[in-house]
């Protein structure tokens, strides 16, 4: 049973990994995405406390929670994904140009 159980969590990795996400759930993780990055870069160059951070953190959360369907595994590896496509200086500028639209297009409240 133990191996049963072994295979079939080893299988599902791949699986979770080729979930892709379009239209509006594309765009809400990309929201999430760029202001769980920046919340993190600003707080580690002391541009923001902890507090902000963590705020902007549950906003995130809360995106994800209310915009994406599918698993939290699924969201996780779409985040990364999405993370690993992008570098710090296109998501900053991302943040700049898109932050307050994201708030508008995912309502969290």
């Amino acid at each position: 049973m133990r191996v049963f159980l072994c295979a079939a969590l080893i299988c599902a990795g791949p699986a979770l990994a080729a979930r892709t996400f379009s239209g509006e759930e594309a765009a809400a993780l990309r929201c999430a995405n760029m202001l769980a990055y920046t919340a993190v870069t600003m707080a580690r160059a002391d541009m923001i406390g902890n507090d902000e951070k963590e705020v902007m953190l549950g906003i995130t959360v809360l995106i994800l929670e209310r915009h994406v369907s599918g698993t939290r595994a699924e969201k996780k590896a779409a985040m990364a994904v999405m993370r690993d496509r992008r570098d710090i200086d296109q998501t900053l500028d991302d943040y700049r140009d898109n932050a307050a639209k994201c708030l508008v297009q995912f309502p969290i409240n």
